[in-house]
Parts: C-alpha cells; structure tokens; sequence
C-alpha cells in the first residue's frame, strides 16, 4: 500500500469514526462526502436539542498524524472555508426544505491514535 493510499484510508477511517462519534453526540447525519463543483462537505447533520431551534451542521474531518506542523484544525484555511460555504449553499439549493434552519460550521479533528474528536463547533462562518 503506498503512503498516498494508507493516507486516504486513515482520513476515510476518520471521517466514518466521527460519523458514528456524532450519532452518539444525538446528531442525525443527512449526507457524507456530499460533492459539489470545487470542493466536498465531509458530514452534513441536523442537531435537535431541546427547547432549541434545529440546527443543521456542516462538519469537516481532519486528521493528523502529529502536531509538529500544527494541529489539524489550522488545515481548514480560508479558501477551504469559502469551498466548504459554496459546497452548503449548493447543498440548500438540493435541498430546500433545511433553508430555514440555523445553519453552522463545524470542525473535528484527530490526532494520532486519538478515538474521540476534539470539536470545534462554529469553526468558521459564512459571509
């Protein structure tokens, strides 16, 4: 297996942990890798808490392996931002009926053997 390959697995691997971490968080996932041109939503969730309004999340997944460049989160830079708020505008054309919702920006992020995601909830917002 090349370096390229097993990367592309523990990044899969990630997403699909955070996937179930959220369930367990009491967030229903609507979508995983929703595609749009320039760019991808890892996770796309609705959390009903309650006496609050529904939000829906828009999640990004990030792994690495050590935080001597830095930790996970700072991946998430400015232009991904703008490709993740273009990719949630599509998403809301797809599907109108969350158009009224709260919506927000999320990040998890692992490192290492780490099984639990630090989150990072309104990572960033759309302007």
């Amino acid at each position: 297996m090349s370096k390229l390959t097993s990367w592309f697995s523990i990044g899969h691997q990630k997403e699909q942990q955070a996937k179930h971490w959220l369930v367990n968080q009491g967030i229903q996932i609507l979508a995983e890798n929703f595609h749009c041109k320039g760019g991808e939503i890892d996770l796309i969730g609705l959390y009903k808490k309650a006496n609050q309004e529904t939000q829906l999340i828009f999640f990004e997944v990030k792994y690495r392996k050590q935080t001597a460049y830095g930790h996970p989160s700072e991946t998430v830079t400015s232009k991904k931002q703008q490709h993740i708020i273009l990719c949630a505008q599509n998403y809301l054309l797809k599907h109108p009926q969350y158009q009224e919702l709260v919506m927000r920006f999320d990040v998890l992020s692992y490192t290492a053997q780490q099984t639990e995601p630090e989150w990072i909830q309104n990572a960033f917002e759309a302007f």
